[in-house]
């Protein structure tokens, strides 16, 4: 699931790590996608097949071997879901440098294609 991935993203790149490889799932793929476009990881592939399939995720670096991630908040959990209409999703702080991702009925985007299609729904994280 997103959470275990995006926590062992994070931790990669605390111990400044090329390269994780992580269990695939589908919904893993799509957040994957949205990552790397807007260049959080430099890339990931597909591997394996049936069910040993992985993703190789390579992680991406700044200035002085900084982690692209500085955070990452989780706005839904098994407790709590946490939903927002398309009027609701305002933008994200940490000076316009921060993503939230949200699940859609058209599914996983960001809050701002959430925003430009006028659909909303479960808010899952937000990053910076």
């Amino acid at each position: 699931m997103y959470l275990d991935l995006l926590i062992q993203i994070k931790n990669a790149q605390a111990v400044a790590k090329e390269s994780i490889k992580t269990p695939y799932s589908v919904m893993d793929e799509k957040v994957l996608d949205i990552l790397k476009t807007n260049r959080f990881i430099k890339d990931f592939e597909k591997k394996g097949k049936g069910a040993k399939r992985y993703f190789d995720i390579v992680l991406k670096y700044g200035v002085g071997d900084e982690g692209a991630i500085r955070g990452i908040h989780f706005d839904s959990k098994a407790s709590r879901r946490v939903y927002r209409g398309y009027k609701d999703l305002g933008s994200v702080g940490k000076q316009g440098m921060g993503l939230s991702v949200i699940s859609t009925s058209r599914g996983i985007m960001t809050t701002k294609d959430a925003s430009k299609n006028k659909v909303g729904g479960q808010l899952l994280f937000t990053i910076w």
